[in-house]
């Protein structure tokens, strides 16, 4: 097909948003991104990880719940069609991002990138379903989703920053303090999956497997990496203070002090009040919302210039008769 019947550049011909759109459609993606973690928290919490007794279809005679699957097929298949929702926001701010003077390459690929985590992660999503609820599925179902909040933010960061190569803020050794961090935060989001794998939470009421370990010692291990994660923190904030570094980003450890703390509270209340459903689906929220402080204390640590400033787009026939650039999108996604 003609690279100027491509839909993407047609619109980019008619449209061009503002720094402000192109920000906030990335911004939306990040929210939505937590949403659909948090919602499939309560598909697991509500026992209702089988109220669709397959995949793609809910039953094998219909693609939507019945009415004798009750509040469980509801809510597994609600989950099912947030995706949709979540590719609509995705595929919005990709057209944003390709719309926008000058065009900006890296935006539109990273949507692509996060278009793809979504539709790998809906395949193993039907495979969680089509297992029974493999813990170990499970698991890797919400570690996928905790990489879509990851591209989510880079590509949120991105927007604001222009495309000039990486610039620290920093000396090289805080900055390899500030990857210690992201590795500790990363090994205690994997241990919480683990947990929740050998919890007593498995998603339905019938009989599921679990994966075999003792959730509790689990548990234990998950809490020392909180306190690693804590004393990094600290020792980041200190040396900061010590370098003199800017206060923009002595503000965002501070803030990730505030997420800890209130994400540890949570952890010791679900802890200690045996697992409240609410309680659990509050402190997977904290996680992912950990995990964003994080996220901006490493991508605060360097810069990348300003965002270039939105131009107007020529018009008249004679841009409209100009060759399409090639569109960062793979061919099979045209």
């Amino acid at each position: 097909m003609p690279n100027s019947w491509n839909p993407f550049e047609l619109i980019a011909r008619r449209w061009t948003p503002s720094a402000r759109v192109v920000r906030l459609t990335a911004l939306i993606t990040v929210v939505m991104a937590v949403v659909i973690v948090v919602t499939g928290g309560a598909v697991r919490l509500t026992q209702s990880g089988l109220g669709c007794e397959t995949w793609p279809k809910c039953t094998d005679n219909s693609l939507t719940p019945t009415s004798d699957m009750g509040i469980h097929g509801v809510i597994e298949f609600g989950n099912r069609m947030l995706t949709y929702v979540l590719c609509g926001v995705i595929g919005l701010f990709i057209i944003a991002a390709r719309s926008y003077k000058p065009t900006r390459r890296s935006l539109t690929r990273l949507g692509w990138v996060q278009f793809w985590i979504v539709m790998g992660n809906a395949v193993v999503g039907g495979i969680t379903v089509l297992t029974g609820l493999n813990p170990y599925i499970v698991s890797s179902h919400f570690l996928i989703s905790m990489a879509l909040l990851t591209v989510a933010m880079v590509t949120w960061q991105r927007t604001r920053e222009g495309d000039a190569a990486p610039r620290g803020l920093v000396a090289t050794p805080v900055r390899q303090l500030s990857w210690l961090l992201v590795g500790a935060a990363g090994v205690l989001i994997v241990i919480g999956a683990v947990v929740t794998g050998s919890g007593p939470h498995a998603g339905d009421a019938t009989k599921v497997h679990r994966i075999p370990l003792d959730w509790q010692e689990i548990t234990q291990l998950h809490v020392d990496f909180v306190y690693i994660v804590f004393g990094l923190t600290v020792a980041l904030w200190f040396t900061l203070r010590a370098v003199a570094a800017p206060k923009v980003i002595s503000r965002t450890v501070v803030e990730l002090f505030a997420v800890l703390l209130s994400q540890g509270l949570i952890g010791y209340i679900q802890y200690f009040t045996h697992l409240p459903e609410f309680v659990v689906g509050m402190h997977m929220l904290g996680s992912c919302l950990v995990w964003i402080a994080v996220l901006r204390v490493f991508l605060a640590l360097r810069e990348r210039g300003e965002a270039p400033a939105a131009v107007p787009a020529p018009t008249g026939e004679h841009e409209a008769l100009q060759p399409a650039e090639e569109d960062p999108a793979p061919a099979a996604s045209r």
